[in-house]
């Protein structure tokens, strides 16, 4: 950490690596230290998981169907939906909240939290708890989506089974402090079941069913299960697809890749191998806005004054970085 470079993205002020790293988290850095121990424990299937994620996907199956039905206005609330919820993911729980990579206003946070609702992936206490475990041992025993264990369980998988002793051992020695402190964090946490109900399933349902007449069970199946399911598939893509197809440009040692196809889907989380790179920038790319709406929205709300202090690689970093651990694949802009 002591490498990175602080930029104000808007005002073009530069902080040293010492201000930026003690802003910063360290339990989202690789430990390199952590020796895995002999013998497998035996794989406990959550069952009540299983057939909920079966019956969901089994819904958006049946909300494909009824897209030809669904009015155009519906269409555009559900890309909206697929969006806002997106942005919950990685503007708010992964960048914010498990990197600290800038910094957002109180307006901004509640706006962020309530997007993350309504993605329904875990409130953003566990959800950023369980991704710094991921960034601190990844690819081992106490990596919750350890990708060595085959796509499916880096996928989804990881969500069908009890989790692997070692990443409740390790998620319970990190510091989390700065959560337990942020009022809505945990507000969302202690609300969270409710926030789910209502911004998950009621309001993509009831908003066209309201406002231009869509019928309820179309509203329920496209900007409702279909939505939410494309938004999960997405991210867990990340966790999947990014840790084992693409090139590995800045650090040809780690699983990680650049997807392109991810980054598309997952609104800019595909530049992976950049992102374990390099964790604390903001962008989780080097290349700016390209194919990275959500480095677009956190840019336009430095503009508006809702988010400050975003921090970034100096190119210079990123040379020496690609020159010593690269794959040769690298290519800039």
């Amino acid at each position: 950490m002591t490498e990175a470079q602080t930029t104000d993205q808007h005002a073009g002020k530069q902080q040293n690596g010492d201000a930026m790293a003690e802003s910063s988290t360290a339990d989202d850095v690789f430990d390199s230290t952590y020796i895995q121990k002999k013998g497998k424990p035996p794989m406990v299937f959550v069952w009540r998981n299983i057939i909920l994620m079966c019956l969901l996907h089994l819904g958006a199956l049946y909300g494909l169907v009824l897209v030809p039905s669904a009015s155009p206005l519906t269409l555009a609330w559900s890309g909206v939906c697929y969006f806002l919820s997106a942005l919950g993911v990685t503007a708010g729980a992964h960048r914010l909240w498990s990197h600290k990579t800038y910094k957002a206003s109180f307006p901004l946070r509640v706006f962020l939290a309530l997007s993350n609702s309504m993605a329904f992936q875990n409130d953003i206490f566990e959800w950023a708890r369980d991704h710094r475990v991921h960034h601190k041992y990844s690819e081992t025993d106490a990596d919750p989506h350890n990708a060595t264990r085959g796509f499916f369980f880096s996928h989804i998988g990881w969500l069908l089974v009890r989790k692997h002793p070692d990443v409740i051992e390790k998620g319970k020695k990190l510091e989390l402090s700065d959560l337990k402190a942020d009022s809505v964090v945990m507000f969302q946490r202690q609300h969270y079941k409710l926030s789910v109900v209502l911004l998950c399933f009621l309001v993509p349902m009831l908003v066209p069913w309201y406002f231009w007449g869509e019928s309820l069970v179309v509203g329920y199946f496209v900007p409702g299960l279909l939505r939410y399911a494309l938004v999960l598939n997405a991210t867990w893509l990340v966790n999947s697809a990014a840790h084992m197809w693409g090139n590995r440009p800045y650090d040809k040692t780690i699983n990680p890749r650049e997807n392109i196809f991810v980054a598309l889907s997952a609104i800019g989380e595909g530049f992976h191998n950049y992102h374990h790179t390099f964790p604390f920038d903001y962008a989780t790319s080097e290349f700016g806005c390209k194919l990275n709406l959500t480095t677009a929205f956190i840019d336009l709300m430095c503009f508006l004054g809702l988010a400050t202090d975003c921090k970034s690689v100096s190119k210079e970093m990123i040379t020496a970085r690609v020159k010593r651990t690269g794959d040769s694949s690298y290519k800039s802009g």
